[in-house]
């Protein structure tokens, strides 16, 4: 294969691979705590197992925490673990997905605020649009009694975008912080079970464990590697497309496993979200192709 093809398999692969968590983590049918326990515990010993693997046999010698900068990001990915999971729990999977896919318009904000980028004519339209699309879940969340869920989501959507503005500001190899930053979600994880365990409350509690470390160990670091890879052979633009696989599939599997329908005013504002997202991508990388052909 070309660097193109092999960089559509990756990145086709990492997105079909991230679609399935929220279905896996639900699978599992655990408590919240136990099962952010659970997923984060894997998910950091499958990166260590990665990260030594990569150093024995791969010519480079890859940081899992690169300096102050790092320690930041990795702060942000083990909040929006636990804000993640936490949303799941408490609204619909749709919703979930839909407003996290709101990241890259926060991150084009923070970009604009922090790091003084600002966002071309296209990017603001993209976002007002989006704007209204989230603004239509939450109303929805707001009248069907789960708005805690959906703040959560959209908590989750701004610390990604601030992780993503630390990256982009400091020009560091972040490829293992995602994956290690998991210890974060497990010890807090760690620590709430432990505190039910003690006071006869409750305890650790996932009745089909192997799905979450199935999510855990082999398809969170999978879906993170191969969308990690594919910007060496894609643009920018390109990648972001296969990264609304999951805002697509992941409701598309619950509704197939749980028989949870999204509203009414999810779907309208989940589509809103999709289609000015695909607009924006393809604006994106027809104009990649201008400065190209200019160059």
């Amino acid at each position: 294969m070309n660097s193109h093809k092999k960089g559509l398999v990756l990145t086709t692969i990492g997105g079909l691979a991230l679609s399935f968590d929220v279905p896996l983590v639900r699978l599992g049918h655990g408590e919240l705590w136990s099962t952010i326990l659970l997923r984060s515990v894997t998910t950091f010993l499958a990166a260590m197992l990665l990260w030594l693997l990569v150093r024995r046999f791969g010519s480079s010698r890859p940081i899992l925490i690169p300096g102050k900068a790092g320690l930041a990001a990795g702060i942000c990915y083990g909040i929006s673990t636990i804000a993640f999971l936490g949303a799941i729990f408490n609204t619909a999977t749709a919703n979930v997905v839909f407003i996290v896919a709101f990241t890259p318009m926060f991150a084009a904000l923070l970009g604009w605020l922090v790091l003084k980028e600002r966002p071309y004519p296209a990017t603001l339209l993209t976002m007002l649009v989006m704007l209204f699309g989230v603004g239509l879940i939450v109303s929805g969340g707001l009248s069907g009694g789960h708005l805690f869920g959906d703040a959560l989501a959209i908590l989750v959507a701004l610390v990604l975008a601030l992780a993503i503005t630390i990256g982009r500001a400091t020009r560091i190899d972040m490829g293992f912080v995602p994956l290690v930053a998991a210890a974060m979600p497990g010890l807090i994880g760690l620590a709430f079970v432990g505190k039910s365990s003690l006071a006869g409350t409750g305890g650790f509690s996932v009745p089909d464990p192997f799905w979450v470390i199935f999510d855990g160990a082999v398809m969170m670091p999978l879906a993170f590697w191969c969308l990690a890879t594919g910007p060496k052979y894609l643009s920018g633009p390109e990648v972001g497309m296969f990264y609304l696989l999951e805002t697509i599939l992941a409701p598309i599997w619950v509704w197939l496993i749980f028989s949870e329908f999204p509203s009414s005013r999810t779907l309208l504002g989940g589509t809103i979200l999709i289609l000015a997202l695909i607009g924006y991508s393809l604006w994106q990388m027809r104009r990649v192709e201008r400065v190209t052909e200019i160059a």
